[in-house]
């Protein structure tokens, strides 16, 4: 057996134990993480240190440094995370559909825990404990493989979590990390068939096209957000502003933050010369084309390419274009999108309902920031990420989606004739 081969057997030995424990079991594990994180916060931040400085000597960028630092409020708010797990009702064993056949045999749809979860991300160690707590209350034994760039905070994150589960009376192998960083091991991962039964990427465009293109296991596509802001002629430009700017700077290397806002013609000499002043603060280059730069002088913009609309930039970079309709808004965001977040902002309540209708992602808003798409924010807990594909599941991916369905007949003696 290959390395990943050998991870996973242990996986399928442990999956019992937690596919088949009690709500309260799983969560005296949660609890046990949360403690044990509160606990090692020094041991974290410097593990998590020696990546930074690591990030810093490779020329690691302001976002990603921010994607990848840990410090005393975030592990508590990690560690928060997994608490507020626990106030959520567990969906293992819950009966979703049921009737008694002509036969008189009863047949009952139950929520089943999907089985090994394998799990692709990058330098974001939040998720390793994210993903690890969701996967233990949703009854999945999981294997984590994050990028190289975090893996010291990694290996600290897992080992503290590794201990809880034990204290709490599991088998460690429910949660285990790749420490193998090679990209090697992560193609094995993705051929894992009989071994891993799901695998779930979580990142940029780049890891998420290479693993739909090499996994022979089946996948559920998460994280690639080129979302984007349509500012309606009927729009209050005030309120633009401020879902705008929140949407680009508030955290700008997320999957949920604006990579490009369209305005329409009639607003755009009003609208954009105010946004721009807001962005300024943040020193946000604006990418545009002609009549972008047109308002707001060629000096301030950098001509926009094609490429640019249909790149997630996860940095402080917005691409700008002028519209003359509703309907050529939702043109480019049809051709440009990934399908993940996209708003409109417009106190016209049928433009409201024909953007609502006719734009096809995961989620769609008006006059709110796209920054709510978020598993905790819609009230689902922290999450495995945000699936932007129709199979199996969309969107946030909380703990019902960490669940397939097993069928229940009961009979008495019923054959087929």
């Amino acid at each position: 057996m290959n390395y990943i081969q050998t991870m996973a057997s242990r996986s399928k030995a442990a999956r019992p134990e937690i596919a088949n424990a009690s709500s309260v079991q799983k969560n005296e594990a949660l609890l046990e993480i949360a403690h044990a994180l509160r606990r090692s916060k020094a041991e974290i931040i410097a593990a998590n240190e020696l990546d930074i400085k690591a990030g810093q000597a490779r020329g690691m960028s302001e976002s990603l440094q921010d994607r990848l630092r840990l410090d005393e409020k975030r592990i508590e708010g990690i560690a928060s995370a997994c608490e507020k797990l626990v106030a959520l009702e567990d969906p293992v064993g819950e009966i979703i559909g049921g009737r008694v056949l002509p036969s008189g045999m009863t047949l009952r749809k139950v929520r089943v825990p999907l089985g090994v979860i394998g799990i692709i991300y990058e330098a974001r160690p939040n998720v390793t404990v994210d993903a690890a707590v969701l996967c233990i209350k949703s009854g999945n034994a999981v294997i984590l493989r994050g990028g190289k760039e975090a893996i010291n905070s990694n290996k600290c994150l897992m080992d503290i979590m590794r201990r809880a589960v034990k204290l709490a009376g599991f088998p460690e192998d429910i949660i285990q990390l790749v420490e193998d960083t090679d990209r090697g091991i992560a193609l094995e991962m993705m051929q894992a068939n009989g071994y891993i039964d799901v695998l779930i990427p979580r990142g940029g465009a780049k890891l998420i096209q290479a693993v739909v293109k090499n996994a022979t296991v089946p996948v559920i596509e998460t994280g690639t957000g080129n979302c984007h802001a349509y500012v309606d002629a009927t729009a209050d430009l005030g309120m633009a502003v401020r879902i705008v700017d929140n949407g680009k700077t508030q955290r700008p290397s997320v999957c949920n933050a604006l990579e490009t806002c369209l305005v329409h013609r009639s607003v755009a000499e009003d609208f954009l010369p105010m946004l721009k002043k807001k962005l300024d603060e943040h020193n946000v280059e604006i990418r545009g084309d002609e009549m972008t730069a047109m308002i707001l002088g060629e000096q301030n913009v950098t001509p926009a390419t094609e490429e640019d609309y249909a790149t997630e930039f996860g940095d402080y970079i917005i691409a700008v274009k002028v519209v003359d309709s509703l309907g050529e808004a939702i043109e480019h965001i049809g051709k440009y999108s990934t399908g993940h977040s996209e708003v409109i902002i417009t106190e016209s309540l049928f433009s409201a309902e024909e953007f609502q209708k006719r734009v096809d992602s995961a989620a769609v808003y008006v006059n709110c920031s796209t920054r709510f798409t978020d598993g905790e924010e819609f009230g689902l807990g922290a999450e495995i990420g945000i699936s932007t594909q129709k199979l199996h599941t969309r969107g946030p991916m909380g703990l019902k989606e960490l669940t397939t369905v097993k069928w229940l007949i009961n009979g008495d003696g019923q054959i087929r004739k």
